[in-house]
């Protein structure tokens, strides 16, 4: 797929958008710092951060979690999130750490049946020198989703169907979608949420 970016510009994929991105955050800036400790390239901190996001953040609703969070500092000190949540963890550790970041979204079925309705599903596009942009779903593995950190070919965690209705969107989005951060926010909890999410793409 050939990705259509929002902006031109690589740095408006770095800024934090306040309050959900800050990677300025305390317990944001600590995480960075641990990661980078561990590797010297960018790629390497990539995939170090990706993979903390996808197997120590916990989803939301596969533990039946009750809280919702939304800013990638509860995020990230909570230990959960839904697939956004956990999308705005990882654009934040991948732009405090100077890795141009953006945001994905797929139109998914809820439950596996047309029956039960469509929801956004989000995840992320990385930019590094070289590869260029890729995309990468932290959402979390499960048994029947295997995402993986991949720059030559995606290893998402659902492969799009669309001749059920299903939309593998082509954006990549600087900020989330206000939409989705409405949905989250107007959510008494997860269970509300479940069915709150936006179905499609604004417009």
């Amino acid at each position: 797929m050939k990705l259509q970016l929002a902006s031109g510009r690589r740095e408006d994929y770095l800024k934090e958008v306040l309050p959900v991105i800050q990677f300025s955050a305390p317990e944001i800036q600590k995480e960075i710092i641990r990661i980078e400790s561990m590797a010297a390239t960018k790629e390497e901190r990539a995939k170090i951060a990706f993979e903390l996001v996808r197997d120590k953040i916990r989803h939301s609703f596969d533990i039946q979690g009750e809280q919702v969070t939304i800013n990638a500092g509860e995020t990230l000190e909570k230990g959960e999130g839904i697939c956004f949540a956990k999308a705005h963890l990882l654009a934040t550790l991948l732009r405090g750490m100077g890795i141009p970041a953006g945001f994905c979204y797929q139109r998914v079925l809820k439950k596996g049946t047309i029956g039960s309705g469509y929801a956004l599903h989000g995840l992320n596009a990385v930019y590094l020198d070289g590869p260029g942009w890729f995309r990468v779903d932290p959402r979390g593995n499960k048994p029947g989703v295997d995402s993986q950190f991949s720059i030559k070919e995606e290893k998402l965690a659902y492969p799009i169907r669309e001749e059920w209705g299903e939309v593998d969107y082509p954006n990549v989005f600087t900020e989330p979608l206000p939409s989705v951060i409405a949905s989250m926010r107007e959510s008494e909890n997860c269970a509300a949420l479940f069915d709150n999410r936006p179905e499609a793409l604004e417009g």
